[in-house]
């Protein structure tokens, strides 16, 4: 939230790669709800290309979680965004989740734990 018009709390977008190019639009939807937002896709443009270990991207990640307040989960789970949210609860932060569509336009919808995909991996 906002207090005397400045962001206060951190939250970090989580999504699956496959959903990347919903960056921007996720990004500026937390903006909108008045807090700070943290996207591992805006920082590490699209985890450089694989040309940076896997690892130490994994353990940069995991640092913005640790800075942050909460974590929102835009989309599909996939492995790694189930194992951001496996991190966010053990730090005790609040997990939201977030319907997304393809269309700009749209707007993201909060949804219940309960109504969450999970990607399929082929």
């Amino acid at each position: 939230m906002k207090i005397n018009g400045e962001f206060t709390r951190v939250v970090f977008a989580a999504m699956s790669k496959r959903n990347f190019f919903l960056r921007e639009h996720i990004v500026k939807f937390v903006l909108q709800k008045g807090y700070t937002p943290s996207c591992a896709f805006m920082m590490y443009s699209y985890f450089l290309l694989d040309t940076v270990d896997r690892q130490s991207l994994i353990s940069a990640n995991n640092a913005l979680i640790t800075r942050s307040d909460e974590l929102w989960v835009f989309g599909e789970i996939s492995d790694g965004v189930t194992e951001e949210v496996k991190l966010a609860r053990s730090l005790n932060l609040p997990v939201k989740y977030f319907d997304i569509c393809i269309d700009p336009a749209c707007d993201f919808v909060e949804i219940n734990e309960k109504d969450i995909v999970v990607e399929n991996v082929i």
